[in-house]
């Protein structure tokens, strides 16, 4: 397998904390690339030029984490990521979808704070921030995973890259439930080894 990825990309992280989980990382050859360059080899697997996107000996080439993180599902004989069927299914992608918009939020504001400033990149940068705190809201006021699975694999690269890129902008203090809950994740080798590095 063939991972396009980018060391600072959060979805690639969760790629990379999934595969670690599930003891496929030492299969996969990591291939680095500035999707905003476009490199062809990249373009060949995911004409979205975006990261990650994984090469694969059986599924060909596949692109966006949550899919990525299921084809790994089927590899190993590994405990899940994500239940296969019925109402945990459904529970774990529900969480994994909130934790997942608070990436996508949290990436767009990223981009955002590289832009000029001006009124429209405010109001977009108060609206993508307002969805990032409504979402751990929603996790501060639930049961926080007790199992590693996607969901809480997602929650936790998406506390770490706050960390990463808003660090100005503390979390904890308002969601002390989850912060201690991402101490305890943080300190998994899985976490501890896919951590960004600036």
């Amino acid at each position: 397998m063939r991972l396009f990825y980018s060391p600072t990309s959060p979805f690639v992280r969760k790629v990379m904390v999934a595969a670690k989980l599930r003891g496929l990382a030492e299969r996969i050859e990591l291939i680095p690339c500035n999707p905003h360059e476009s490199p062809p080899a990249l373009l060949a697997a995911n004409p979205l030029s975006k990261v990650p996107a994984m090469e694969t000996p059986d599924a060909g080439a596949l692109v966006d984490s949550l899919v990525i993180c299921e084809y790994l599902d089927t590899l190993g004989d590994a405990p899940r990521l994500i239940p296969e069927a019925g109402l945990a299914r459904v529970a774990v992608l529900q969480a994994h979808a909130i934790a997942d918009g608070i990436l996508d939020a949290a990436v767009a504001r990223r981009g955002l704070s590289l832009q000029p400033v001006d009124d429209a990149r405010r109001a977009q940068d108060a609206r993508l921030a307002g969805a990032i705190s409504r979402a751990l809201a929603w996790f501060e006021a639930r049961p926080l995973p007790e199992a590693m699975d996607l969901a809480a694999v997602t929650l936790g690269c998406a506390l770490g890259y706050l960390d990463f890129r808003f660090g100005h902008e503390p979390w904890r203090p308002v969601h002390p439930r989850l912060a201690d809950w991402f101490q305890g994740v943080s300190a998994l080798p899985a976490f501890r080894e896919t951590a960004p590095i600036a």
